[in-house]
Protein backbone atom coordinates (compact mmCIF):
# COMPACT_ATOMS: atom_id res chain seq x y z
CA UNK A 1 0.00 0.00 0.00
CA UNK A 2 1.39 3.14 -0.70
CA UNK A 3 2.65 5.56 1.52
CA UNK A 4 0.40 9.02 2.24
CA UNK A 5 2.52 12.29 3.52
CA UNK A 6 -1.31 13.97 3.47
CA UNK A 7 -2.64 10.89 5.43
CA UNK A 8 -4.79 9.88 2.55
CA UNK A 9 -6.91 6.38 2.45
CA UNK A 10 -5.79 4.91 -0.56
CA UNK A 11 -9.20 2.60 -0.81
CA UNK A 12 -10.87 6.06 -1.08
CA UNK A 13 -8.38 6.86 -3.74
CA UNK A 14 -9.06 3.09 -5.71
CA UNK A 15 -13.29 4.25 -5.28
CA UNK A 16 -12.51 7.01 -6.82
CA UNK A 17 -10.86 5.90 -9.85
CA UNK A 18 -13.05 3.15 -9.75
CA UNK A 19 -16.08 5.57 -10.02
CA UNK A 20 -14.44 7.27 -12.93
CA UNK A 21 -13.21 4.43 -14.92
CA UNK A 22 -17.02 3.53 -15.00
CA UNK A 23 -18.02 7.54 -16.26
CA UNK A 24 -15.14 7.01 -19.03
CA UNK A 25 -15.98 3.02 -20.19
CA UNK A 26 -20.24 4.60 -20.11
CA UNK A 27 -19.54 7.60 -22.54
CA UNK A 28 -16.86 5.28 -24.79
CA UNK A 29 -19.40 2.81 -25.04
CA UNK A 30 -22.02 5.22 -26.46
CA UNK A 31 -19.74 6.78 -28.86
CA UNK A 32 -17.64 3.50 -30.29
CA UNK A 33 -19.78 3.53 -33.38
CA UNK A 34 -19.49 6.99 -34.55
CA UNK A 35 -17.05 8.21 -36.49
CA UNK A 36 -16.63 12.38 -37.64
CA UNK A 37 -14.75 14.11 -40.42
CA UNK A 38 -11.76 14.19 -38.68
CA UNK A 39 -10.89 10.85 -38.07
CA UNK A 40 -11.38 10.36 -41.59
CA UNK A 41 -9.46 13.42 -42.74
CA UNK A 42 -6.84 11.72 -40.01
CA UNK A 43 -6.63 8.74 -41.41
CA UNK A 44 -6.33 10.32 -45.14
CA UNK A 45 -3.39 12.09 -43.81
CA UNK A 46 -1.96 9.13 -42.30
CA UNK A 47 -1.91 6.92 -45.43
CA UNK A 48 -0.05 9.66 -47.26
CA UNK A 49 -2.60 12.05 -48.67
CA UNK A 50 -1.09 15.67 -48.23
CA UNK A 51 -1.27 19.00 -50.32
CA UNK A 52 -4.01 21.38 -51.14
CA UNK A 53 -6.65 22.35 -54.46
CA UNK A 54 -6.33 24.75 -56.49
CA UNK A 55 -8.61 26.49 -54.12
CA UNK A 56 -6.10 25.97 -51.10
CA UNK A 57 -8.64 23.50 -49.59
CA UNK A 58 -6.33 20.74 -47.81
CA UNK A 59 -7.05 17.39 -49.84
CA UNK A 60 -8.26 15.08 -46.72
CA UNK A 61 -11.38 18.21 -46.54
CA UNK A 62 -11.97 17.81 -50.55
CA UNK A 63 -12.17 13.82 -50.25
CA UNK A 64 -13.75 13.71 -46.83
CA UNK A 65 -16.57 16.46 -47.89
CA UNK A 66 -17.11 14.76 -51.15
CA UNK A 67 -17.91 11.24 -49.44
CA UNK A 68 -19.87 13.20 -47.04
CA UNK A 69 -22.07 14.73 -50.04
CA UNK A 70 -22.17 11.49 -51.51
CA UNK A 71 -23.90 10.05 -48.30
CA UNK A 72 -21.12 7.51 -47.92
CA UNK A 73 -19.50 8.53 -45.00
CA UNK A 74 -20.38 5.72 -42.77
CA UNK A 75 -18.34 3.30 -45.11
CA UNK A 76 -15.18 5.66 -43.71
CA UNK A 77 -12.88 6.78 -46.24
CA UNK A 78 -10.49 3.91 -45.84
CA UNK A 79 -13.26 1.59 -47.30
CA UNK A 80 -14.05 3.89 -50.12
CA UNK A 81 -10.10 4.66 -51.06
CA UNK A 82 -9.18 1.19 -51.05
CA UNK A 83 -11.82 0.28 -53.17
CA UNK A 84 -11.06 2.91 -55.60
CA UNK A 85 -6.98 1.62 -55.73
CA UNK A 86 -8.29 -1.58 -56.90
CA UNK A 87 -10.41 -0.07 -59.63
CA UNK A 88 -7.85 2.50 -60.55
CA UNK A 89 -4.61 1.12 -59.55
CA UNK A 90 -4.07 4.39 -58.55
CA UNK A 91 -2.24 5.66 -55.36
CA UNK A 92 -4.19 7.67 -52.57
CA UNK A 93 -2.23 10.55 -53.03
CA UNK A 94 -3.12 10.37 -56.84
CA UNK A 95 -7.13 9.58 -55.97
CA UNK A 96 -6.98 12.63 -53.96
CA UNK A 97 -6.03 14.50 -56.39
CA UNK A 98 -8.33 13.69 -59.23
CA UNK A 99 -11.25 14.13 -56.87
CA UNK A 100 -10.50 17.54 -55.78
CA UNK A 101 -10.48 18.32 -60.22
CA UNK A 102 -13.65 16.00 -60.14
CA UNK A 103 -12.27 13.26 -62.13
CA UNK A 104 -13.08 10.65 -59.49
CA UNK A 105 -16.24 10.03 -57.88
CA UNK A 106 -15.76 7.84 -54.72
CA UNK A 107 -19.12 6.69 -54.49
CA UNK A 108 -19.57 4.81 -58.56
CA UNK A 109 -16.82 1.87 -58.24
CA UNK A 110 -18.56 -1.41 -57.71
CA UNK A 111 -17.80 -2.08 -53.88
CA UNK A 112 -14.32 -4.45 -53.66
CA UNK A 113 -14.35 -7.45 -50.74
CA UNK A 114 -13.36 -5.92 -47.43
CA UNK A 115 -9.99 -8.09 -47.61
CA UNK A 116 -9.05 -7.16 -50.75
CA UNK A 117 -9.49 -3.74 -49.93
CA UNK A 118 -7.29 -4.24 -46.79
CA UNK A 119 -4.22 -5.46 -48.69
CA UNK A 120 -4.86 -2.39 -51.07
CA UNK A 121 -4.34 -0.15 -48.29
CA UNK A 122 -2.06 -2.08 -46.15
CA UNK A 123 1.47 -1.02 -47.49
CA UNK A 124 -0.01 2.57 -47.19
CA UNK A 125 -0.88 1.93 -43.04
CA UNK A 126 2.32 0.37 -42.52
CA UNK A 127 4.94 2.47 -43.93
CA UNK A 128 2.86 5.51 -41.42
CA UNK A 129 2.73 3.10 -38.54
CA UNK A 130 6.82 2.71 -39.50
CA UNK A 131 7.51 6.55 -39.80
CA UNK A 132 5.63 6.75 -36.23
CA UNK A 133 8.05 4.10 -34.61
CA UNK A 134 11.20 5.91 -36.54
CA UNK A 135 10.19 9.60 -34.87
CA UNK A 136 10.10 7.94 -31.56
CA UNK A 137 12.65 5.45 -31.36
CA UNK A 138 14.59 8.97 -32.92
CA UNK A 139 13.29 10.62 -29.94
CA UNK A 140 14.42 7.88 -27.29
CA UNK A 141 18.29 7.30 -29.01
CA UNK A 142 18.70 11.22 -28.85
CA UNK A 143 17.58 11.23 -25.12
CA UNK A 144 20.02 8.35 -24.55
CA UNK A 145 22.77 10.52 -26.30
CA UNK A 146 22.84 13.54 -25.54
CA UNK A 147 20.52 13.36 -21.95
CA UNK A 148 17.70 15.65 -20.76
CA UNK A 149 16.65 18.40 -18.12
CA UNK A 150 15.53 16.83 -14.73
CA UNK A 151 12.50 16.81 -13.84
CA UNK A 152 10.08 19.30 -13.16
CA UNK A 153 10.66 20.32 -16.36
CA UNK A 154 10.88 24.24 -17.75
CA UNK A 155 8.38 24.54 -20.48
CA UNK A 156 7.77 28.06 -21.69
CA UNK A 157 6.17 29.16 -24.72
CA UNK A 158 6.48 30.99 -27.93
CA UNK A 159 3.66 32.94 -29.72
CA UNK A 160 5.17 35.30 -32.55
CA UNK A 161 3.01 33.87 -35.26
CA UNK A 162 5.26 33.84 -37.42
CA UNK A 163 6.97 30.48 -37.23
CA UNK A 164 10.26 31.42 -38.04
CA UNK A 165 10.80 34.28 -35.06
CA UNK A 166 8.98 31.37 -33.00
CA UNK A 167 12.63 29.54 -34.34
CA UNK A 168 14.89 32.27 -32.95
CA UNK A 169 12.64 32.89 -29.64
CA UNK A 170 12.45 28.65 -28.97
CA UNK A 171 16.22 28.45 -29.23
CA UNK A 172 17.03 31.12 -27.57
CA UNK A 173 14.92 29.60 -24.67
CA UNK A 174 16.52 26.27 -24.80
CA UNK A 175 20.02 28.01 -24.40
CA UNK A 176 18.75 29.86 -21.53
CA UNK A 177 17.67 26.86 -19.61
CA UNK A 178 14.15 25.67 -21.00
CA UNK A 179 13.26 21.70 -21.27
CA UNK A 180 9.87 22.17 -23.11
CA UNK A 181 8.84 24.74 -26.22
CA UNK A 182 5.15 25.51 -26.49
CA UNK A 183 4.26 27.06 -29.72
CA UNK A 184 1.31 28.34 -28.87
CA UNK A 185 -1.38 28.31 -31.96
CA UNK A 186 -3.15 31.46 -33.36
CA UNK A 187 -6.10 32.75 -31.51
CA UNK A 188 -9.22 31.07 -32.74
CA UNK A 189 -7.52 28.23 -34.78
CA UNK A 190 -9.27 25.86 -32.58
CA UNK A 191 -12.60 26.48 -34.00
CA UNK A 192 -11.21 25.87 -37.84
CA UNK A 193 -12.61 22.42 -39.32
CA UNK A 194 -9.59 21.93 -41.32
CA UNK A 195 -5.69 22.18 -41.07
CA UNK A 196 -3.80 25.34 -42.37
CA UNK A 197 -1.24 23.94 -45.15
CA UNK A 198 2.79 24.93 -45.51
CA UNK A 199 5.04 27.82 -43.14
CA UNK A 200 3.12 29.90 -42.10
CA UNK A 201 4.30 33.81 -41.33
CA UNK A 202 1.63 35.65 -39.63
CA UNK A 203 -1.18 34.83 -36.63
CA UNK A 204 -2.71 36.24 -34.10
CA UNK A 205 -1.38 35.62 -30.46
CA UNK A 206 -0.01 32.40 -31.89
CA UNK A 207 1.42 30.73 -34.66
CA UNK A 208 -0.77 28.16 -36.66
CA UNK A 209 -0.28 24.87 -36.23
CA UNK A 210 0.61 22.86 -39.64
CA UNK A 211 2.89 20.07 -40.35
CA UNK A 212 5.44 22.26 -42.32
CA UNK A 213 5.50 24.39 -38.93
CA UNK A 214 6.28 21.30 -37.19
CA UNK A 215 8.67 20.22 -39.05
CA UNK A 216 10.78 23.58 -38.92
CA UNK A 217 10.68 23.78 -35.34
CA UNK A 218 11.33 20.03 -34.92
CA UNK A 219 14.11 19.97 -37.17
CA UNK A 220 15.66 23.81 -35.05
CA UNK A 221 15.57 22.17 -31.82
CA UNK A 222 17.02 19.26 -32.73
CA UNK A 223 20.32 21.12 -33.89
CA UNK A 224 19.72 23.17 -30.49
CA UNK A 225 19.30 20.41 -28.04
CA UNK A 226 22.86 18.95 -30.24
CA UNK A 227 24.19 22.29 -29.41
CA UNK A 228 23.83 22.46 -25.60
CA UNK A 229 23.55 18.87 -24.79
CA UNK A 230 20.18 18.48 -23.82
CA UNK A 231 16.83 17.17 -25.54
CA UNK A 232 14.69 20.11 -26.24
CA UNK A 233 10.71 18.81 -26.19
CA UNK A 234 8.33 20.41 -28.69
CA UNK A 235 5.10 21.02 -27.58
CA UNK A 236 1.84 21.58 -29.74
CA UNK A 237 -1.75 21.65 -28.93
CA UNK A 238 -4.05 19.21 -30.64
CA UNK A 239 -7.02 19.97 -29.34
CA UNK A 240 -10.43 21.75 -30.78
CA UNK A 241 -12.09 20.60 -34.06
CA UNK A 242 -9.20 18.97 -35.47
CA UNK A 243 -7.91 17.18 -32.69
CA UNK A 244 -6.94 13.62 -34.21
CA UNK A 245 -5.23 15.24 -37.74
CA UNK A 246 -3.13 17.49 -35.47
CA UNK A 247 -2.06 14.39 -33.41
CA UNK A 248 -1.25 12.59 -36.45
CA UNK A 249 0.85 15.62 -37.83
CA UNK A 250 2.76 15.57 -34.98
CA UNK A 251 3.64 11.93 -34.43
CA UNK A 252 4.43 11.70 -38.22
CA UNK A 253 6.79 15.00 -37.52
CA UNK A 254 8.52 14.00 -33.81
CA UNK A 255 6.38 15.90 -31.24
CA UNK A 256 6.71 15.10 -27.67
CA UNK A 257 3.70 16.35 -25.77
CA UNK A 258 0.72 17.79 -26.90
CA UNK A 259 -2.50 19.68 -25.44
CA UNK A 260 -5.22 16.97 -26.16
CA UNK A 261 -8.68 17.57 -23.48
CA UNK A 262 -11.45 17.33 -25.19
CA UNK A 263 -13.32 18.37 -21.86
CA UNK A 264 -11.41 22.01 -22.79
CA UNK A 265 -12.44 22.19 -25.85
CA UNK A 266 -16.31 21.33 -24.52
CA UNK A 267 -16.42 23.86 -21.99
CA UNK A 268 -13.81 26.90 -22.68
CA UNK A 269 -14.21 26.58 -26.76
CA UNK A 270 -18.08 25.35 -26.96
CA UNK A 271 -17.35 22.39 -29.25
CA UNK A 272 -20.17 19.69 -29.70
CA UNK A 273 -19.43 17.22 -26.22
CA UNK A 274 -19.93 14.20 -28.50
CA UNK A 275 -17.97 15.37 -31.59
CA UNK A 276 -14.86 16.17 -29.57
CA UNK A 277 -15.16 13.10 -27.27
CA UNK A 278 -15.15 10.71 -30.20
CA UNK A 279 -12.27 12.66 -31.86
CA UNK A 280 -10.15 12.46 -28.74
CA UNK A 281 -10.46 8.81 -28.40
CA UNK A 282 -8.69 8.56 -32.19
CA UNK A 283 -5.94 11.20 -31.05
CA UNK A 284 -4.95 10.04 -28.06
CA UNK A 285 -4.20 6.60 -29.75
CA UNK A 286 -2.32 8.06 -31.55
CA UNK A 287 -0.62 10.17 -29.14
CA UNK A 288 -0.20 7.18 -27.38
CA UNK A 289 1.65 5.20 -29.88
CA UNK A 290 4.03 8.05 -30.44
CA UNK A 291 5.18 8.23 -27.12
CA UNK A 292 3.58 11.82 -26.91
CA UNK A 293 2.72 13.17 -23.19
CA UNK A 294 -0.87 14.60 -23.53
CA UNK A 295 -1.30 17.40 -21.02
CA UNK A 296 -4.81 18.06 -20.04
CA UNK A 297 -6.31 21.67 -19.52
CA UNK A 298 -8.15 21.51 -15.50
CA UNK A 299 -6.46 24.47 -14.86
CA UNK A 300 -8.55 26.78 -16.62
CA UNK A 301 -11.59 25.33 -14.76
CA UNK A 302 -9.74 27.86 -11.99
CA UNK A 303 -10.21 30.80 -14.56
CA UNK A 304 -13.63 30.95 -13.91
CA UNK A 305 -14.19 29.08 -11.04
CA UNK A 306 -12.97 29.30 -7.41
CA UNK A 307 -9.58 27.97 -6.77
CA UNK A 308 -10.31 26.98 -2.98
CA UNK A 309 -14.34 26.29 -3.70
CA UNK A 310 -14.10 24.22 -6.83
CA UNK A 311 -10.66 22.38 -6.80
CA UNK A 312 -12.71 19.44 -5.84
CA UNK A 313 -13.79 19.83 -9.79
CA UNK A 314 -10.00 19.68 -11.09
CA UNK A 315 -9.49 16.49 -9.14
CA UNK A 316 -12.85 14.57 -10.71
CA UNK A 317 -11.45 15.42 -14.17
CA UNK A 318 -7.98 14.67 -14.07
CA UNK A 319 -9.19 11.00 -12.59
CA UNK A 320 -12.06 10.87 -15.65
CA UNK A 321 -9.20 12.53 -18.05
CA UNK A 322 -7.23 9.67 -16.46
CA UNK A 323 -9.79 7.15 -17.47
CA UNK A 324 -10.31 8.42 -20.89
CA UNK A 325 -6.49 7.77 -21.60
CA UNK A 326 -5.97 4.73 -20.46
CA UNK A 327 -8.85 3.16 -22.84
CA UNK A 328 -7.13 4.96 -25.81
CA UNK A 329 -3.92 3.40 -24.42
CA UNK A 330 -1.95 5.99 -22.62
CA UNK A 331 0.38 4.92 -20.07
CA UNK A 332 0.29 6.63 -16.91
CA UNK A 333 3.79 8.10 -17.73
CA UNK A 334 2.14 10.00 -20.70
CA UNK A 335 -0.60 11.67 -19.00
CA UNK A 336 0.39 15.10 -17.89
CA UNK A 337 -2.79 15.97 -16.32
CA UNK A 338 -3.39 19.73 -15.62
CA UNK A 339 -3.48 21.48 -12.39
CA UNK A 340 -3.05 24.76 -11.30
CA UNK A 341 -1.57 27.44 -8.27
CA UNK A 342 -4.69 29.58 -8.92
CA UNK A 343 -5.61 30.53 -5.52
CA UNK A 344 -6.36 34.30 -4.60
CA UNK A 345 -2.56 35.23 -2.80
CA UNK A 346 -4.36 37.51 -0.63
CA UNK A 347 -6.10 34.00 1.02
CA UNK A 348 -4.37 33.44 4.72
CA UNK A 349 -2.20 30.38 4.85
CA UNK A 350 -3.44 30.35 0.89
CA UNK A 351 0.15 28.75 0.08
CA UNK A 352 -0.43 25.77 2.36
CA UNK A 353 -3.59 25.20 0.83
CA UNK A 354 -1.80 25.33 -2.41
CA UNK A 355 0.71 22.91 -1.27
CA UNK A 356 -1.85 20.40 -0.07
CA UNK A 357 -3.48 20.36 -3.73
CA UNK A 358 0.14 19.47 -5.47
CA UNK A 359 1.32 17.10 -2.75
CA UNK A 360 -2.29 15.75 -3.19
CA UNK A 361 -2.40 15.28 -7.03
CA UNK A 362 1.15 13.80 -7.12
CA UNK A 363 -0.17 10.90 -4.54
CA UNK A 364 -3.14 10.24 -6.48
CA UNK A 365 -1.27 10.24 -9.93
CA UNK A 366 2.22 8.66 -8.49
CA UNK A 367 3.46 7.78 -12.13
CA UNK A 368 2.01 10.82 -14.17
CA UNK A 369 4.09 13.83 -15.31
CA UNK A 370 1.77 16.17 -13.82
CA UNK A 371 2.12 19.62 -15.68
CA UNK A 372 1.54 22.48 -13.08
CA UNK A 373 0.18 25.42 -13.99
CA UNK A 374 1.38 29.34 -12.97
CA UNK A 375 -0.80 31.70 -11.60
CA UNK A 376 -2.60 34.03 -13.75
CA UNK A 377 -6.13 35.07 -12.54
CA UNK A 378 -4.49 37.18 -9.56
CA UNK A 379 -1.67 38.56 -11.73
CA UNK A 380 -2.20 42.53 -11.37
CA UNK A 381 0.82 43.89 -13.44
CA UNK A 382 2.65 44.58 -10.31
CA UNK A 383 5.84 42.99 -11.60
CA UNK A 384 7.52 42.68 -8.43
CA UNK A 385 4.77 41.03 -6.74
CA UNK A 386 4.53 38.78 -9.98
CA UNK A 387 7.57 37.55 -9.73
CA UNK A 388 7.07 36.46 -6.51
CA UNK A 389 3.79 34.68 -6.58
CA UNK A 390 5.26 32.40 -9.44
CA UNK A 391 8.84 32.00 -7.35
CA UNK A 392 6.30 30.29 -4.75
CA UNK A 393 4.31 28.32 -7.53
CA UNK A 394 8.21 27.07 -8.20
CA UNK A 395 9.15 26.27 -4.83
CA UNK A 396 5.73 24.03 -4.83
CA UNK A 397 6.21 22.46 -8.21
CA UNK A 398 10.19 21.13 -6.83
CA UNK A 399 8.74 20.20 -3.13
CA UNK A 400 5.61 18.20 -4.73
CA UNK A 401 7.68 16.66 -7.31
CA UNK A 402 5.58 17.79 -10.36
CA UNK A 403 6.62 16.92 -14.31
CA UNK A 404 6.04 19.93 -16.06
CA UNK A 405 6.10 23.46 -14.64
CA UNK A 406 5.14 26.23 -17.17
CA UNK A 407 6.90 29.11 -16.10
CA UNK A 408 4.82 32.44 -15.29
CA UNK A 409 6.03 35.19 -16.23
CA UNK A 410 6.36 38.51 -14.20
CA UNK A 411 4.49 40.73 -17.00
CA UNK A 412 1.54 38.23 -17.49
CA UNK A 413 -0.39 40.69 -16.76
CA UNK A 414 0.99 43.47 -18.52
CA UNK A 415 1.80 42.51 -22.44
CA UNK A 416 3.75 39.41 -24.32
CA UNK A 417 6.48 38.61 -22.63
CA UNK A 418 9.95 39.66 -24.03
CA UNK A 419 12.46 37.26 -24.11
CA UNK A 420 14.06 39.05 -21.09
CA UNK A 421 10.89 38.04 -19.23
CA UNK A 422 11.33 34.36 -20.34
CA UNK A 423 14.57 34.68 -19.03
CA UNK A 424 14.06 35.89 -15.67
CA UNK A 425 11.19 33.46 -15.31
CA UNK A 426 13.87 30.45 -16.30
CA UNK A 427 15.97 32.15 -13.82
CA UNK A 428 14.06 32.28 -11.37
CA UNK A 429 12.80 28.20 -12.04
CA UNK A 430 16.05 27.30 -11.45
CA UNK A 431 17.36 29.04 -8.76
CA UNK A 432 14.79 27.28 -6.86
CA UNK A 433 14.77 24.06 -8.34
CA UNK A 434 18.44 23.75 -7.08
CA UNK A 435 18.41 25.05 -3.69
CA UNK A 436 15.23 23.34 -2.65
CA UNK A 437 16.16 19.98 -4.85
CA UNK A 438 15.34 17.44 -2.28
CA UNK A 439 12.79 19.61 -0.12
CA UNK A 440 10.15 17.32 -0.58
CA UNK A 441 12.20 14.08 0.99
CA UNK A 442 13.07 15.79 3.87
CA UNK A 443 9.54 17.43 5.43
CA UNK A 444 6.80 15.84 6.66
CA UNK A 445 3.41 16.98 7.41
CA UNK A 446 1.62 17.71 10.54
CA UNK A 447 -0.71 14.80 11.28
CA UNK A 448 -4.40 16.55 11.19
CA UNK A 449 -3.05 19.61 10.29
CA UNK A 450 -4.38 22.31 7.36
CA UNK A 451 -2.23 20.52 4.80
CA UNK A 452 -3.77 17.10 5.20
CA UNK A 453 -7.18 17.95 6.47
CA UNK A 454 -7.37 20.46 3.04
CA UNK A 455 -6.34 17.36 0.90
CA UNK A 456 -8.51 14.79 2.62
CA UNK A 457 -11.48 17.37 2.19
CA UNK A 458 -10.71 17.80 -1.19
CA UNK A 459 -10.87 14.03 -2.17
CA UNK A 460 -14.16 13.44 -0.56
CA UNK A 461 -15.47 16.60 -2.45
CA UNK A 462 -14.10 14.70 -5.64
CA UNK A 463 -15.72 11.52 -4.78
CA UNK A 464 -18.78 12.75 -4.12
CA UNK A 465 -18.72 14.59 -7.72
CA UNK A 466 -17.53 11.32 -9.70
CA UNK A 467 -20.36 9.49 -8.10
CA UNK A 468 -23.04 12.74 -8.77
CA UNK A 469 -21.52 12.41 -12.24
CA UNK A 470 -21.88 8.31 -12.70
CA UNK A 471 -25.55 8.52 -11.64
CA UNK A 472 -26.31 11.25 -14.35
CA UNK A 473 -23.91 10.39 -16.54
CA UNK A 474 -21.24 13.01 -18.13
CA UNK A 475 -22.91 14.37 -20.75
CA UNK A 476 -26.06 15.59 -18.16
CA UNK A 477 -23.26 16.66 -15.87
CA UNK A 478 -21.71 19.16 -18.73
CA UNK A 479 -24.99 20.94 -19.58
CA UNK A 480 -25.75 21.26 -15.44
CA UNK A 481 -22.17 22.99 -15.31
CA UNK A 482 -20.55 21.01 -12.88
CA UNK A 483 -17.08 21.41 -13.82
CA UNK A 484 -15.95 25.23 -14.48
CA UNK A 485 -19.51 26.32 -13.95
CA UNK A 486 -19.62 26.44 -17.68
CA UNK A 487 -22.74 24.41 -18.72
CA UNK A 488 -22.66 22.33 -22.39
CA UNK A 489 -25.44 20.38 -24.37
CA UNK A 490 -24.67 17.11 -25.61
CA UNK A 491 -26.09 18.41 -29.13
CA UNK A 492 -25.46 21.50 -29.35
CA UNK A 493 -21.72 23.67 -30.06
CA UNK A 494 -19.78 23.45 -32.62
CA UNK A 495 -19.10 20.16 -34.85
CA UNK A 496 -22.09 17.90 -34.23
CA UNK A 497 -23.07 18.19 -38.22
CA UNK A 498 -19.88 16.25 -38.44
CA UNK A 499 -20.56 13.33 -36.32
CA UNK A 500 -21.76 10.15 -38.38
CA UNK A 501 -22.89 6.39 -37.21
CA UNK A 502 -20.68 3.48 -38.84
CA UNK A 503 -21.69 1.10 -41.09
CA UNK A 504 -20.81 -2.71 -41.42
CA UNK A 505 -18.13 -1.99 -44.05
CA UNK A 506 -16.56 0.68 -41.84
CA UNK A 507 -12.99 -0.48 -40.79
CA UNK A 508 -9.78 1.82 -39.28
CA UNK A 509 -6.83 -0.48 -39.15
CA UNK A 510 -4.82 1.70 -37.63
CA UNK A 511 -6.60 1.24 -33.95
CA UNK A 512 -5.87 -2.77 -34.09
CA UNK A 513 -2.45 -2.65 -35.60
CA UNK A 514 -1.33 0.58 -33.27
CA UNK A 515 -2.28 -1.62 -30.17
CA UNK A 516 -0.77 -4.56 -31.43
CA UNK A 517 2.67 -3.00 -31.74
CA UNK A 518 2.20 -1.21 -28.32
Amino acid sequence: MQNSKLGLDFSKVEKAKKTAQRIAESVQKQLNNFTTVAVERTLCRLIGIDGVDENCVPLPNVLVEAIQEAECLSDGVLYLIGNAMIATGLTPQEIAEKVAIDEIDLSTFPRCASQDIEKALKPYVMQCIERIKSNRQRREKMIADIGEGTKPYIYVIVATGNIYEDVVQAQAAARQGADIIAVIRTTGQSLLDYVPYGATTEGFGGTYATQENFRIMRKALNETGLEVGRYIRLCNYCSGLCMPEIAAMGALEGLDVMLNDALYGILFRDINPQRTLIDQYFSRIINGFAGVIINTGEDNYLTTADAVEEAHTVLASDLINEQLALLAGIPEEQMGLGHAFEMNPDLENGFLYELAQAQMTREIFPKAPLKYMPPTKFMTGNVFRGHIQNALFNVISVWTGQGIQLLGMLTEAVHTPFMSDRYLAIENAKYIFNNLHNIGDEITYKTDGIIQKRAQKVLENAIFLLEKVEHEGLFSALEKGIFANVKRSKTGGKGLDGVCEKSENYSNPFIELIKHFV
